[in-house]
């Protein structure tokens, strides 16, 4: 163990990639873990999921979160099985949210594990979950929500703050006073103009920052989100088609009914049936009641978006939703395309070519929705390959993630830091961004490899 004049900071995740968020900060005999999410997309990351955790999860002090999402809270369960004893910090409507998210993850997990070794697709002669249910019921028994701008007093001179990061309920950005050094990471930042989330709080400095990179090579184009809605269901609903929508079941789902809900009160678009077809989205959107205060959306465009849709909870009335003609809209997790309901849609749906797939946010390397970005008109689903002969269109407008002029903004906020570690990012991304931070904004970047361990006292 390091002392607490040397403290170090070690990058378990998310370097070199978009997913698996894990930092882990060690100072005297306090180990503080930052995030702790799921790998995911290609298999070399998702196989990361099932080696040990690189530090004995017995040893970790406290789990501190920045948001619900999977890719970083998803490992949870997993490490508290594990070993792990301590508290999980976070927003009050983190754990509301992670109440949703962790439980149907470990569902699904076992659902998919039962269905391969019914089918016979695994490559594994007994396929087993991650995690169950069970275990996320029990992770979640471990939540301590907390106020947003309260300091916390980690002990042995150690605080944490959450403050207002944009993009989800409850999302945070995380500072961490570790004796006379502050390390900030930004977790994932809003995106300005967000419909739905107001924009993140301003960057105020720090000793060493460590910040997302996931749109860090694009600029969002200035498009009205239902200006480029409108014309994709039009013509879908013109030729009698579906449009299946893949959504992340907390943020994007409610994003897109909002905009629906609009668009069908305008006249905008014909009235069709919309199908909530997520148990999980459903939950979510009661939650967006509750929190007001975090988002734009009026009280009245709430009720709005629950009234357009039939909401289907029963794996039975999913099912019947593949036997019905469109036009009409399902809204389905996940948003890319890695398990879930949806898969189900895209196999019944996808070979026709008056259908659209609509994919509405980040599609990470190594999924599904990451292939039909790139042209892919087979996709590998329940052991067997699917034609894919319905419009495929990636929407613009509707991300949750701060874009890179966003990002240099909400960084130039601040005094420069001592050095910037960017993280969250596909190589090309992070690397980008990385020569705008050096040239633009002149400060001292790098983009850590994954398992780096750095000096706290002697960043680079």
């Amino acid at each position: 163990m390091t002392s607490l004049a040397r403290p170090i900071l070690r990058f378990l995740g998310a370097a070199g990639t978009v997913t698996g968020s894990r930092y882990l900060i060690e100072a005297g005999p306090r180990r503080i873990l930052i995030d702790c999410g799921l790998f995911q997309g290609f298999k070399t990351l998702r196989d990361r999921n099932r080696k040990p955790f690189p530090t004995s999860p017995a040893g970790i002090d406290t789990v501190l979160l920045t948001h619900a999402h999977l890719d970083h809270s998803g490992y949870l369960p997993a490490l508290i099985r594990a070993g792990y004893e301590g508290r999980v910090l976070c927003t009050q409507a983190t754990a509301e949210l992670c109440g949703l998210i962790l439980p149907d993850s470990g569902h699904l997990q076992e659902e998919e594990a039962r269905f391969a070794t019914q089918k016979g697709f695994s490559k594994h002669r007994s396929p087993t979950p991650l995690y169950t249910l069970e275990d996320a019921e029990k992770a979640l028994e471990r939540f301590e929500p907390m106020e947003f701008r309260r300091r916390i007093d980690l002990g042995d001179s150690i605080a944490a703050t959450f403050i207002p990061a944009g993009h989800l309920l409850g999302a945070a950005q995380i500072r961490l006073e570790i004796g006379g050094t502050t390390v900030h990471f930004s977790g994932d930042l809003g995106h300005d103009p967000d419909p739905l989330m107001r924009p993140p709080a301003p960057f105020e400095g720090a000793d060493l920052l460590v910040c997302e990179s996931t749109y860090g090579n694009r600029r969002h184009p200035d498009i009205d989100p239902e200006a480029e809605l409108a014309p994709v269901l039009k013509r879908t609903f013109a030729r009698g088609g579906t449009v299946l929508i893949p959504a992340f079941a907390v943020g994007r789902a409610q994003g897109l009914m909002y905009h629906v809900a609009r668009l069908m009160a305008r006249g905008e678009i014909p009235t069709v049936p919309v199908y909530l077809n997520s148990p999980m989205a459903i939950d979510a959107t009661e939650i967006y009641h509750r929190y007001h205060n975090e988002h734009h959306v009026s009280r009245e465009d709430c009720v709005a978006m629950f009234r357009i849709s039939t909401r289907v909870t029963s794996v039975d009335a999913s099912k019947e939703l593949n036997r019905q003609k469109g036009p009409m809209i399902i809204v389905s997790a996940s948003g890319m395309l890695t398990g879930g309901r949806i898969l189900h849609h895209l196999a019944s749906f996808g070979g026709d070519r008056r259908n659209t797939i609509l994919l509405s946010g980040f599609q990470a390397g190594g999924t599904r929705g990451a292939a039909l970005v790139d042209g892919a008109r087979r996709l590998r689903m329940f052991g067997r390959d699917f034609p894919i002969e319905a419009e495929v269109v990636q929407l613009q407008s509707f991300s949750g993630h701060a874009d890179a002029d966003e990002i240099l903004r909400w960084m130039a906020a601040g005094p420069a830091p001592r050095v910037t570690y960017l993280t969250h990012g596909e190589p090309t991304a992070a690397d980008t961004l990385r020569q705008r931070v050096a040239h633009e904004l002149v400060r001292a970047v790098r983009v850590p490899d994954h398992l780096e361990t750095v000096h706290l006292d002697r960043p680079i």
